[in-house]
């Protein structure tokens, strides 16, 4: 993702970001900073990135919603439970709080990981207004994404202080993305060895 932003500049930074919605353990909570700090570092402007990094959760978001609403309830439960490493209840536990709080869900649901790639699909099933949802995905996406790009340039702008300890700061984005996408792997593999073994026979 890093290297996406390097060799694609902000097309590369919309692309990081948007790949949250579709694969949810990708965490943007680590991706957002290192598009802040490749702007501090010149790689492109801070609103620059701050308008790739949204234009990347919205389109994904909006992705998600049209499938919701083509697909229906029902097509779309079936794609959770035919797909690996997806879970029923991750939908049917986002479908619960869009129907408790609607409109609110969206909004803060942009600022809940997990929650933040799934929200968009009940949306579409129950055929929200799409103005109504681009526009609160759109401000709830834009002040998420506002804090950890600003972090990431505010210590890119420390450069002459840290750069001795670059690499290592590398690293650890690196590991730290791989720890979390391993422990979501490894967690859901367990859940559906489980539930075979359980199943009757």
């Amino acid at each position: 993702m890093v290297d996406l932003m390097d060799r694609l500049g902000l097309f590369g930074a919309a692309i990081a970001v948007g790949l949250d919605n579709l694969f949810p353990p990708i965490p943007s909570e680590i991706v957002l900073p290192m598009a802040g700090f490749a702007a501090s570092m010149g790689t492109f402007s801070l609103a620059g990135a701050l308008f790739a990094t949204t234009a990347g959760s919205v389109i994904g978001a909006c992705l998600l919603y049209w499938l919701g609403r083509m697909f229906g309830r029902e097509r779309t439960a079936w794609v959770f439970v035919h797909t690996p490493l997806l879970k029923l209840s991750d939908l049917e536990m986002t479908e619960r709080w869009f129907a408790k709080h609607g409109t609110k869900a969206v909004f803060f649901g942009r600022m809940v990981p997990i929650f933040r790639s799934l929200i968009s699909l009940p949306a579409g099933v129950e055929r929200m207004r799409f103005w109504l949802f681009f526009v609160l995905t759109t401000i709830g996406s834009l002040i998420w994404n506002s804090i950890f790009v600003v972090a990431g340039y505010s210590l890119g702008e420390q450069w002459h202080r840290i750069e001795p300890y670059a690499d290592w700061f590398q690293r650890l984005v690196i590991l730290a993305v791989l720890v979390v996408v391993c422990w979501f792997v490894v967690v859901r593999v367990r859940e559906i060895y489980r539930n075979r073994r359980d199943r009757p026979a």
